[in-house]
């Protein structure tokens, strides 16, 4: 099963990972282009490209992109997040070169009829409208824009009605034609695949794909931090608490990664035993790292009933407080041991492993072997962990809450729960 790599005399990279005892292929063109590209007059551009790309080509209706796919039981889909756009399909391997010529003919020949554009507009301001309907995903909204105030990456990927409405097929192809080339581009297929059939296939249908010109590097993001509060009659309130994380890049980013899993990655984690488990006060809770190729950030959400806000959250300070001071190794060895498995059983899907493959191209230009992750993970002891806790957990802090968060304390008492910097220095010092 090893990861065997081709570029295409165009600069298209070409990747593949052959898994014969399956008879299905996970295929797809990712590309190096998201929500983060999108100049100011172009919020949600890059998403509603992703849902145009299946609304007809210069040879297929809509009706033929979807109906050819499923006369063989196969699927297609795409998806837009903050650096990255993936147009991706699933076939039986006899049907892989449909797939590979539906995917060129998206990328390349798109109409944007704009009869087409306007139904799908439409279908955008429901899927905008039911986003801000759902407290749970309204949250993190606000949490991004307020970590990342007034930047690309704190903007939400759906846009605004406003700018999801104005924008017009001219501008969805200039947009493409600005973004996608093929030096931006990876195409990766796992399963039952031969690598040099795939490329040649791939090299007919996008091997004329040129690179671009340089598109301007995306504003580079700076966390800030901040408060954000709206209030809601609801049953239950949403709070996000973030800090500034790492990039993929860093030294701390696989540490972050196994801090987060200590914290708040299951029912064994502290946050999960502490204060849901011993002290019942949320129904759920969990800890993340989003890292992205120039930053990250770490973030805490726990969904709790209002009478539960003001004890909930000096109780949550308190825990990140205490990993900054110590972490025991069978924390340690149980987070390590998740994060394993949960690369190992998603290995077992050929549409994970394909995004997995994918994603390290795009942000490292090689496939990463699990033997190199594990390596990683294996450098990474408790004290350096603390050291990690006590740094990040100094940092100015982010809050984002949505509900009934009145008895949520202000902004500056969470800022004085929190370990100072020289604090943190002098554990690091130590």
């Amino acid at each position: 099963m090893a990861v065997e790599v081709s570029r295409l005399s165009n600069g298209l990279t070409v990747v593949t990972e052959t898994h014969p005892h399956i008879d299905s292929v996970a295929l797809g063109v990712w590309v190096r282009s998201g929500s983060r590209d999108e100049l100011e007059s172009e919020h949600g551009i890059a998403h509603l490209l992703e849902h145009m790309a299946f609304k007809g080509t210069g040879s297929r209706s809509a009706w033929d992109i979807a109906s050819q796919i499923e006369d063989v039981g196969g699927e297609i889909n795409a998806a837009t997040s903050v650096e990255t756009t993936s147009f991706f399909a699933r076939v039986l391997r006899d049907d892989l070169p449909l797939a590979i010529d539906l995917l060129a003919d998206i990328l390349t020949d798109s109409r944007f009829d704009p009869e087409e554009l306007r139904r799908e507009q439409h279908v955008i301001l429901q899927e905008i409208g039911a986003a801000h309907d759902t407290p749970d995903d309204v949250v993190f909204d606000h949490f991004a824009e307020t970590a990342f105030r007034h930047q690309t990456l704190g903007r939400t990927i759906l846009g605004t009605p406003e700018t999801v409405q104005s924008f017009t097929p001219k501008q969805i192809h200039d947009f493409m034609a600005r973004q996608y080339g093929a030096d931006r581009m990876v195409v990766v297929a796992t399963g039952a695949v031969r690598h040099d059939e795939f490329a040649r296939e791939v090299e007919k249908r996008l091997g004329l794909l040129q690179n671009k010109a340089p598109a301007g590097t995306p504003q580079t993001a700076h966390y800030v931090g901040g408060d954000f509060r709206e209030h809601r009659d609801l049953m239950d309130a949403q709070i996000v608490l973030g800090f500034e994380g790492r990039a993929y890049h860093v030294r701390d980013f696989y540490a972050s990664q196994l801090l987060s899993m200590i914290l708040g990655g299951g029912m064994s984690s502290r946050l999960f035993q502490e204060v849901r488990e011993r002290r019942g006060l949320c129904y759920s809770i969990y800890a993340f790292h989003w890292g992205f190729s120039d930053t990250g950030v770490f973030g805490v959400h726990a969904a709790t009933g209002k009478e539960d806000i003001a004890t909930l959250v000096p109780v949550l300070l308190g825990e990140l407080s205490k990993a900054g001071e110590h972490i025991k190794q069978e924390e340690l060895d149980r987070a390590r041991a998740q994060y394993r498995a949960g690369l190992k059983m998603s290995s077992e899907s050929a549409a994970s492993r394909a995004s997995q493959i994918a994603r390290q191209m795009l942000l490292f230009g090689r496939p990463v072997s699990m033997d190199e992750l594990m390596e990683r993970l294996s450098l990474i002891t408790v004290d350096r962990l603390s050291d990690l806790s006590a740094r990040l957990f100094s940092t100015r802090p982010t809050v984002a809450a949505v509900g009934p968060v009145g008895t949520l304390a202000a902004f500056e008492d969470i800022v004085g729960l929190l370990p100072d910097r020289q604090s943190a220095m002098r554990v690091v010092a130590g």
